[in-house]
């Protein structure tokens, strides 16, 4: 087996197809695995991109049972929060959304004791979720037996008419009748930044998660993630080539025989999986060849419709001397005003989220310093175009992005602009270049889109298949949807379905811990091309801004 693409569902991939007994080896155009899930450094800190929380981080159910089979978590600690995010306000109003259903209805009576009807029905909604453990990753939809459709049925029918009211409530129209404004916008920003168009199911379902300690921050964060499973991966006896960026998926009497590098070397295999950019893989790679209804609605009509995409993000580290360990909030969302957000360039939102990376794991910041990372969405649109006709204003905005988040968090810790020792900056464009997702979206295709529904049928009646097209399959969040857990079952269903083909046994057994974790094992992390207008400044005023336009950043 051949596969495009070392992110998680890729490795995910070529680990199942190790384990039942298939021979393969990961071509990747990057030099590090993980995709999006990665990190980048400088100056002796880490830059970590890409989780907030993980699904799967406590025993005893199917989505840890995947982290334990590809060695994800093995020897990690993992950092929990008792609180997914606070939002505050213009005026300093803030609300925390505390994953104990009873201390945020607590919270949220002090605020607003008139919304005290919305804030029981949903804190109630919560306790009912907490009691509700349905992770269905373990097996492929149509090769799911009888016993494990009854199982889930019985999870499922006693909280159906739960599932059905708040899987069809908007957030927005719940949010909207509070009487206090500051929790008609916070209810919104929960998940960090407004997802827009999300119902109230998977905030509650999150949040639960994360009160049973299911939601966790793994020790080693993204790129830690990454590397333990390619170390999984090449324990089973897996080859990744790194470097070798895929041009051409070779066909011959309609079936993928092998894959063509961009260097014109070829390589032949039985079956060909692509875990990458499904945009890339239909019309590039496959030159739009083997399509159908399904494919050309997907990768055509909703592809480029407005709401379907989760929306790319500005990165902003910051690293800072000193160490900010007494706040005890690690995730902030801060409502802007008008003015604010019309000097984030490209901003889609009016908000900022500003997270204490240092608090989610050891190792991210050198002894007695601290890193903080600052997002918001934007338009893809604006920095592509950027980027392509002007580059001297491409970097020229990203230096402003970094101007803004110094200026913004001295207003709201003062005196930390003194202690500021560098900001390096990613664009929606940085996505683009070194993954390849389509409008630099981490996330592909937003849940509960229409977009859902038509994935949901290419993975389960498809089989992650294309019309006309034999020995090939597809994996990864642009078929399975956004999120790493998503993404990790899709390469377990693609060897599912493959073992059934071929009439071979699935096989999968957890991994042997390596001893315990330590941030050595990240190994060598690019870093940032410092020739984009570094601005060097005395060691006093202690600051330097850095762009990510360069070589190996990986996001």
């Amino acid at each position: 087996m051949i596969v495009i693409g070392a992110g998680v569902a890729g490795m995910s991939t070529g680990c199942y197809a190790q384990m039942s007994g298939m021979r393969t080896r990961i071509f990747e155009k990057h030099v590090l695995p993980g995709g999006c899930c990665t990190a980048w450094a400088r100056d002796g800190y880490i830059f970590d991109y890409c989780i907030e929380w993980l699904i799967g981080t406590a025993p005893g159910n199917e989505a840890h049972q995947i982290w334990r089979e590809l060695g994800a978590l093995d020897g990690k600690a993992i950092t929990h929060f008792d609180m997914f995010n606070r939002v505050v306000d213009e005026s300093g109003r803030s609300v925390t959304f505390h994953n104990d259903p009873d201390r945020l209805e607590r919270h949220l009576l002090e605020i607003s004791p008139a919304d005290a009807k919305l804030i029981r029905a949903f804190c109630r909604d919560l306790r009912r979720f907490t009691a509700i453990e349905l992770y269905p990753f373990l097996t492929a939809p149509a090769l799911r037996t009888a016993r494990e459709r009854a199982a889930m049925l019985r999870t499922v029918l006693p909280a159906f008419r739960l599932f059905w009211r708040t899987a069809a409530t908007p957030m927005h129209t719940f949010a909207d009748r509070f009487q206090d404004p500051l929790l008609r916008r916070a209810f919104r920003n929960i998940f960090f930044q407004d997802p827009e168009g999300f119902p109230m199911l998977p905030y509650l379902f999150n949040m639960a998660s994360a009160h049973h300690r299911n939601a966790g921050f793994p020790q080693g964060g993204s790129l830690g993630l990454a590397r333990s499973i390619e170390e999984r991966y090449r324990e089973l006896g897996g080859s990744i080539a790194y470097r070798a960026r895929v041009a051409k998926i070779l066909v011959e009497g309609g079936r993928a025989v092998g894959i063509q590098l961009a260097n014109g070397r070829r390589h032949y295999a039985d079956h060909v999986v692509a875990a990458c950019d499904g945009h890339t893989t239909i019309h590039s790679l496959l030159g739009g060849a083997y399509t159908g209804p399904r494919i050309d609605k997907l990768y055509g009509e909703l592809l480029t419709r407005p709401g379907t995409l989760f929306p790319a993000v500005v990165s902003a580290f910051v690293g800072i001397d000193g160490d900010e360990g007494a706040d005890p909030t690690h995730s902030t969302t801060y409502l802007l005003s008008a003015e604010d957000a019309a000097r984030l360039p490209g901003a889609l939102q009016r908000s900022l989220v500003v997270q204490l990376r240092s608090h989610y794991s050891d190792g991210f910041a050198p002894p007695g310093k601290s890193v903080i990372h600052c997002t918001y969405f934007s338009d893809f649109d604006h920095w592509r175009e950027l980027r392509s006709t002007d580059r001297r204003a491409y970097w020229a905005q990203k230096r402003q992005v970094a101007a803004f988040v110094r200026a913004f968090l001295e207003r709201q810790r003062p005196g930390i602009s003194e202690r500021i020792e560098l900001i390096d900056v990613a664009s929606p464009a940085t996505t683009k270049r070194y993954t390849g997702n389509f409008d630099g979206s981490i996330l592909a295709w937003k849940a509960f889109s229409e977009a859902d529904d038509v994935a949901a049928a290419l993975v389960g009646k498809d089989r992650m298949r294309l019309p006309g097209l034999g020995g090939f399959s597809m994996a990864g969040q642009w078929v399975g949807l956004g999120g790493l857990i998503r993404a990790a079952s899709t390469g377990r269903f693609a060897v599912q379905y493959l073992c059934e083909e071929w009439g071979m046994p699935f096989r999968a057994h957890e991994s042997t811990p390596r001893g315990v974790w330590t941030p050595a094992r990240l190994g060598h992390l690019p870093q940032l091309d410092r020739r984009e207008g570094r601005d060097r400044r005395s060691r006093r005023q202690s600051t330097s801004t850095s762009t990510s336009t360069s070589t190996g950043t990986g996001t």
